[in-house]
């Protein structure tokens, strides 16, 4: 101030003799208004992006170029009916789509109208997808494909906007064909606890099929794997009026698919398909095109000139029971008690009355098991007795109480935690789901009830204990009988690893089978290397 006073006093401050004045900022200022600057700019910026896409999207003033083709019918090699075997019943029900799409007037003439959806419900791998291009294929229409999970995004509104583009595109290009894969993803049932935008496609699915006219050439046919989960507005009557169960092959259509897919592979005429279509209830049309796959290629690695019967065994046994793992070292102790473990398993599918039979049981590592024991039912499966699912908790149990029986009650091991846990699933659902149990009688309870009371879980509890513990008295009353089999068994799948029924019922009468040598000289492997 002392200075500023002179200054003036001298005369400056005045025009032509200025006062030069110089501002020294605290330190690390410059610093704080840079950042300040920074995240004020990013904040901006981020918002205006956010806005700007959200109204770009929506308007489609700038979709990139394979956008505009999205919902172009699909140029595929064209499948007909009869290039889907396996589910004849269903083919024949679809047959009148097929009509009402090459001439709609067909079905006026009456007054009728056909159905504005079609749900194709069942399994995976057993053909849904193909059945609707079959339809599109004979009849010789635009098929338009969409996935359930294709029209939900992360901006709110788009999805509503993709199912109206969809049903646009198929009036334009009617009569046409739009199916929707996996429909539960976007159909699944709504609840009052979901926020409003996570309803607008279904919403907008909802009104697009019921806005149609019954007259229009538009069919929806949709597939999915969970019915149940289906909200009930969608499944009505006036937008999927047809419910049609695609079921897994009866043994007939194993036979049908089985044909099928070998006519691509080079095939010993040996290998005959009803024999294996026996041998593989329960695989989908997809399970048994992938054995036939797997069974090319291994006799292709091992220099065959045509597929046998081996070779779609071995497939199967892959697919059944695992990979082998015979890298993997297992010293002479744990190979021995694996082979007790499963031996169990196998005596008691043999004995045990109601039991499926035993198809095959190795003590080599497959898959993730040390040990495999393997059934195959007779014939096709389409309700079981409770004396059956008693057995199958017996076959469970015998892993464990054969080791008990000769390794002691502390020489047991935890290979048998997944046969528990199929054994306790199979108690619970017998007294929970099929009304198994005296005691709780014919009452179905859900998993996810919660008016279930604390008494009657206890006695839930209880009766699931009750059917495991006597499934394990059974068991080991058996083995014991047994027990002289059992060690035969044993010794026996040490030394050969993997035996068959037929083998397994040698073994324990006494009688002799292959020995080592003769089995390597089955497989194509020199004898000299059993040594």
């Amino acid at each position: 101030m002392a200075k500023l006073t002179a200054a003036l006093g001298g005369g400056a401050g005045i025009s032509g003799n200025p006062i030069h004045v110089t501002i020294s900022e605290p330190k690390g200022s410059v610093a704080i208004r840079l950042v300040r600057f920074l995240v004020l700019t990013a904040l901006g910026g981020f918002f205006i992006l956010v806005i700007l896409s959200v109204l770009l999207e929506n308007s489609g003033l700038l979709k990139p170029v394979p956008r505009q083709a999205e919902f172009e019918p699909l140029q595929q090699k064209t499948v007909k009916f009869n290039d889907v075997h396996g589910v004849d019943e269903v083919k024949d029900e679809l047959r009148d789509v097929v009509a009402f799409l090459k001439d709609p007037t067909v079905f006026a003439t009456l007054g009728g109208k056909l159905p504005k959806g079609i749900l194709l419900t069942g399994p995976p791998g057993t053909g849904k997808t193909m059945l609707a291009r079959a339809i599109a294929g004979e009849a010789g229409v635009p098929f338009f494909f969409a996935s359930g999970s294709e029209f939900e995004e992360m901006f709110v509104g788009v999805g509503a906007k993709r199912v109206r583009d969809l049903f646009a595109t198929a009036r334009k290009r009617q009569p046409a064909i739009i199916f929707i894969d996996e429909l539960d993803a976007v159909g699944g049932k709504r609840s009052h606890r979901d926020q409003h935008y996570m309803k607008q496609t279904l919403n907008q699915l909802l009104v697009e099929m019921d806005g149609f006219l019954q007259t229009e050439g538009v069919i929806v046919i949709a597939a999915t794997n969970f019915p149940e989960s289906l909200d009930h507005a969608l499944t009505r009557p006036g937008r999927f009026d047809r419910v049609i169960a695609v079921p897994l092959p009866d043994v007939r259509g194993r036979v049908q698919l089985l044909q099928h897919f070998m006519k691509d592979v080079v095939t010993s005429t040996a290998a005959d398909p009803s024999v294996l279509a026996r041998g593989t209830p329960g695989f989908s049309g997809a399970e048994l095109q992938n054995m036939v796959n797997q069974a090319a290629i291994q006799a292709s690695k091992e220099g065959f000139n045509e597929v046998t019967l081996q070779h779609f065994e071995w497939a199967k046994d892959r697919i059944i029971l695992g990979t082998e793992r015979k890298s993997q070292y297992i010293d002479e102790k744990n190979k021995l008690m694996t082979a007790y473990h499963e031996g169990g398993h196998a005596l008691v599918a043999l004995y045990t009355e109601g039991a499926m039979p035993l198809h095959k049981v190795t003590c080599v590592p497959r898959g993730h098991a040390l040990g495999v024991t393997s059934q195959l039912p007779e014939n096709d499966r389409y309700s079981v007795t409770q004396k059956e699912y008693q057995a199958m908790i017996d076959v469970c149990m015998g892993g464990r109480v054969a080791e008990e029986l000769i390794y002691g009650a502390d020489g047991t091991t935890s290979g048998a935690s997944s046969d528990l846990q199929k054994a306790t699933q199979t108690a619970s659902a017998m007294v929970k789901n099929w009304g198994f149990s005296e005691k709780i009688g014919p009452v179905f309870y859900n998993d996810r009830d919660d008016v279930i009371s604390s008494a009657t879980r206890e006695k839930i509890d209880g009766e699931i204990r009750n059917l495991l513990q006597s499934g394990q008295d059974r068991v080991t009353k058996l083995l014991a009988e047994k027990k002289e089999e059992l060690h035969l068994l044993a010794r026996a799948l040490v030394e050969h690893e993997t035996l068959d029924v037929e083998e397994v019922k040698k073994v324990i009468k006494g009688e002799p089978i292959r020995n080592i040598e003769e089995k390597m000289v089955e497989e194509g492997l020199p004898a000299a290397m059993s040594s």
